[in-house]
């Protein structure tokens, strides 16, 4: 391997971090954010889900910035956003501010994940499965991080600021926003084409709903853990607890991308993966709910294991599934209704908690995605279909 492909392969690793390393800040931090803001619960479920509806409503915007600027730029200019909002959400005392530029970090990952793909094809045209491998990974690791250090070693380095806490890990984000700009080329980037993509999904397709169901279902968990979690345990008693369940839901992810990446042949275009995962999902569920003790962190990696590979399992379809100029409109209006699902469930959660003041109800809806999950993955149909007209 040459100098210049593996520093491109040791970039997308880095990239891969940055779609998910400044979002998984504010989780360890959350107890914080909402005693000194005085938030409410549905304002936690607000705060969490606001990235995650952002990746939705900007990748029709991120799909046309690439169009015209190339992947190198789109990465660049994502990764901009993703830092420079990301350090500022504690900048001003007030939760519209922090709303605001959470939304502004949502949208730059939302410019980032369409450019991946891009970046891969002109980056390493000879290596696109393993590229695409190494920063998939990266967005797994990437998840670990912040869960993991924030509360043992960045919180006492920053003098327990949970401001500068988010500030710290945008620095990261801004170091590789340098190196990638300077990286050195592949093939020539694309210009503007003349020729109009197609771009707008098919809304009466079938397999978008079950594909976005199916995908919102584990992101409406996996963030929604991520996102009352630290509340939860922090209100049994148990707030010693939160870093090791924070790290054990998305520690348990990296067993699941492995697993599936040595069985992918034989899992995929199959119901029954679905089904199983929807069954873990839902015993993660019930176990975190139903506990505030040792057994929750396990109870955390059983639920992030499922995420991981219902990911994995509706990333593959689109592909798998479409003809080729179908496979971006199907996959852009996947995360449209994945997304949107997430951001509904995480205030639902919220409500839930508020209005029956009971910790635990903010888990049931998240438990209900679960149940979708099994009822779609009977209804789903894994032919290869024609192009749409």
């Amino acid at each position: 391997m040459s100098a210049p492909l593996l520093l491109r392969i040791i970039l997308l690793w880095l990239i891969g971090h940055c779609l998910r390393l400044t979002i998984l800040a504010v989780p360890p931090v959350i107890p914080q954010i909402h005693t000194e803001l005085a938030m409410s619960a549905t304002g936690v479920g607000i705060l969490g889900g606001l990235p995650v509806v952002t990746f939705a409503a900007a990748a029709l915007a991120g799909s046309l910035l690439i169009a015209r600027l190339g992947p190198v730029r789109a990465i660049v200019i994502g990764l901009i956003l993703v830092a420079v909002p990301g350090a500022l959400r504690g900048a001003v005392p007030a939760v519209a501010w922090l709303y605001a530029m959470t939304a502004l970090m949502g949208a730059g990952v939302a410019v980032m994940q369409p450019a991946m793909p891009a970046l891969v094809r002109l980056w390493t045209p000879d290596r696109i499965g393993f590229a695409t491998a190494v920063y998939s990974n990266g967005l797994l690791v990437g998840e670990v991080w912040p869960v993991l250090l924030t509360l043992p070693l960045v919180l006492p380095m920053v003098g327990g600021s949970w401001q500068r806490a988010l500030a710290f890990w945008s620095l990261p984000v801004a170091i590789i926003a340098v190196l990638v700009l300077f990286a050195p080329r592949g093939a020539k980037e694309p210009g503007l084409s003349r020729e109009q993509p197609r771009w707008w999904p098919n809304w009466r397709d079938g397999l978008i709903w079950r594909l976005g169901l199916s995908f919102g279902a584990a992101n409406a968990t996996y963030f929604g853990s991520n996102t009352f979690l630290p509340d939860y345990l922090a209100s049994h008693g148990r707030p010693d607890l939160i870093s090791a369940a924070l790290s054990a839901l998305n520690f348990g992810q990296l067993p699941a991308s492995f697993l599936l990446l040595a069985l992918a042949s034989r899992l995929m275009r199959r119901a029954w993966p679905f089904v199983a995962l929807g069954f873990t999902a839902l015993t993660g569920v019930i176990g975190i709910a139903s506990t505030a003790s040792a057994w929750t962190v396990l109870w955390a990696g059983v639920l992030g294991f499922s995420g991981a590979g219902v990911l994995v399992l509706v990333l593959a379809l689109p592909p798998l599934l479409c003809a080729p100029a179908d496979v971006a409109p199907v996959a852009a209006a996947t995360m449209t209704v994945s997304y949107t699902l997430a951001m509904i469930i995480a205030v639902v959660s919220g409500a839930a908690w508020d209005l029956t003041g009971i910790p635990a109800a903010a888990f049931a809806p998240m438990g209900c995605c679960a149940l979708l999950l099994i009822a779609v993955a009977a209804t789903m149909r894994f032919d290869t279909r024609r192009p749409a007209k």
